[in-house]
């Protein structure tokens, strides 16, 4: 489980920028094709299952989460921060928005059809980051999607970087995958891109993968 100074710290930071993070970034997505894509292929995923809602957990301001919603998959955000969770209530007034922690989500076994972890886990210390994965899989239903953004690199230990909120780091897409393969999940699809423009110069990754079904 990650340490309480690190969800404070973390807690703290988002807390104190929400408002300009929400004003940079809650139209990202209208210049990013590739994540507009793995969103799609992971809505109709979880539609298709019909094994529960979607948590979009690390949610922020809530512009994903409406995105999800847009595209007909029943979808909720949970986030670490108060400001981003009053940021995203005020934005998008009919959709559900929780304060919680990915280490210790208040979910029962078994009731997500889906979780998105949209640039989330970035924050995590990688020594955690297979803990946050077992909650996952406790969350989700048999069966149920999981989709992760982050910033990639080729080194195969994870690598710290400054991310100007708070302390981030990258990982390989293959040394993520492993992480998820040991905690139980099975490979479904994977993108990795440039960064654009007005971007930091990483490159972004997705991964998407699946619990199994129960025998």
């Amino acid at each position: 489980m990650t340490e309480p100074s690190v969800l404070h710290d973390t807690k703290a930071a988002y807390d104190a920028v929400a408002p300009l993070y929400a004003e940079l970034f809650s139209n990202a997505l209208e210049t990013s094709p590739v994540e507009r894509a793995m969103l799609a292929v992971f809505a109709e995923l979880v539609q298709a299952r019909d094994a529960g809602p979607v948590a979009d957990i690390g949610c922020g301001p809530g512009h994903v989460t409406a995105h999800l919603h847009a595209l007909g998959a029943a979808t909720f955000g949970i986030d670490l921060s108060p400001e981003m969770i009053a940021l995203a209530r005020r934005a998008h007034p009919d959709l559900r928005f929780d304060e919680g922690s990915m280490t210790a989500l208040d979910l029962a076994d078994g009731v997500l059809g889906g979780i998105l972890a949209f640039y989330s886990i970035i924050h995590t210390p990688p020594r955690h980051l297979p803990a946050v994965f077992t909650e996952f899989q406790r969350v989700l239903a048999p069966g149920g999607h999981l989709m992760l953004g982050f910033f990639a690199g080729d080194d195969p230990q994870p690598q710290e970087f400054d991310h100007k909120v708070t302390l981030a780091y990258r990982w390989s897409p293959d040394s993520l995958a492993e992480l998820l393969r040991q905690a139980g999940f099975v490979h479904v699809a994977r993108t990795l891109r440039e960064p654009h423009e007005n971007e930091r110069q990483f490159q972004q990754a997705q991964l998407l993968v699946r619990k199994p079904q129960e025998p």
